[in-house]
C-alpha cells in the first residue's frame, strides 16, 4: 500500500460516518477556533486504529509516510489516527519516530488536544525507553510553534516521579516561564502543580523566585491545590 492509497481511505472512512452533533459538541472546548472535525465518535476512532494495526499491510513506516499527507488537510480525526497508532505501538519507537513527530508541529500539531497526547502519552514513553533525553528538547523549548513548547513541560510531569530533586528540571524550563502564549502557560502551570504535589518545598522556591515576573495563568495552575492562605504568598507584588 503506498501513503496516498491509505490516505484515501482514511478520509472517505472519516466522511463515511461523519457527525455534525459530535463536532458541535467538542468545538466548545478549542477555544482557539483550530476544531476543525467530521465529528467520528470515540468508538469509531479506535475500532480504526485497532484495525489499522492488525493489518499486515500497515506498518510504522507506512504511518510516518501518510502522517504529512494526513495532517495537511487540518481536520482533526486525521491527526489523531496517527497519534493514537503510534500511542498504541510504544514498543515500535526509535529516533525515527521522534524526528518525525518533530516535523509535525508546522504541518499537523494545532490544538492542546494533540499537543497533551504527544506530551502526556507519546513522548514520555520515548524517554522512558531511553531513545532520546530531556536535552533533546532543547531546540523545542525555542520553538516558534506554540504546542510544541507546550509540549515540553507537559512532557517532564512524568519525569517528575523518578528525578531525586527538581533543580534540574526547573532550569531546563525556566525559558517558558516568560513565554507569551496562553496555552504554553497552561503546560508549564500544571507542571509546577504536579511538581508542588510531590516536592512542595523545593516548587514553592522556584514559584517565589518567579511571581513577580511570570505570567499569572501559570501561578493559577501552579497553586491551585494549595490552601488559600498559602496562594496568597505567589500573588505578585503591585507596583507603587
Amino acid at each position: 500500500m503506498k501513503p496516498q492509497d491509505l490516505l484515501k481511505e482514511l478520509c472517505d472512512y472519516c466522511r463515511k460516518n461523519e457527525n455534525p452533533d459530535i463536532v458541535k459538541k467538542y468545538s466548545r472546548y478549542f477555544k482557539d477556533g483550530v476544531y476543525d472535525a467530521y465529528g467520528l465518535s470515540q468508538k469509531l476512532l479506535d475500532e480504526k486504529v485497532i484495525e489499522l494495526i492488525n493489518r499486515k499491510d500497515i506498518s510504522l513506516d507506512l504511518i510516518l509516510k501518510t502522517a504529512p499527507l494526513l495532517m495537511e488537510s487540518g481536520k482533526y480525526e486525521e491527526t489523531t489516527f496517527v497519534l493514537s497508532y503510534l500511542n498504541r505501538n510504544p514498543k515500535l519507537y526509535d529516533t525515527h519516530v521522534f524526528e518525525a513527530i518533530s516535523s509535525w508541529f508546522p504541518i499537523g500539531i494545532r490544538n492542546w488536544a494533540h499537543a497533551d497526547i504527544l506530551g502526556m502519552q507519546i513522548l514520555p514513553n520515548i524517554v522512558k525507553s531511553g531513545i532520546i533525553t530531556i536535552n533533546d528538547f532543547s531546540n523545542w523549548i525555542k520553538s516558534e510553534y506554540k504546542y510544541q513548547r507546550r509540549c515540553v513541560p507537559v512532557t517532564l510531569i512524568k519525569s517528575l516521579k523518578t528525578a531525586e530533586n527538581f533543580t534540574s528540571l526547573f532550569k531546563f524550563i525556566e525559558p517558558l516561564m516568560i513565554d507569551s502564549e496562553r496555552e504554553v502557560h497552561q503546560g508549564v502551570g500544571w507542571f509546577l502543580r504536579e511538581a508542588w504535589k510531590i516536592k512542595p518545598q523545593e516548587t514553592e522556591t522556584f514559584l517565589l523566585k518567579w511571581k513577580d515576573k511570570a505570567p499569572r495563568l501559570i501561578f493559577q495552575y501552579a497553586c491551585e491545590k494549595m490552601k488559600a492562605e498559602d496562594k496568597l504568598r505567589f500573588k505578585k507584588e503591585k507596583n507603587i
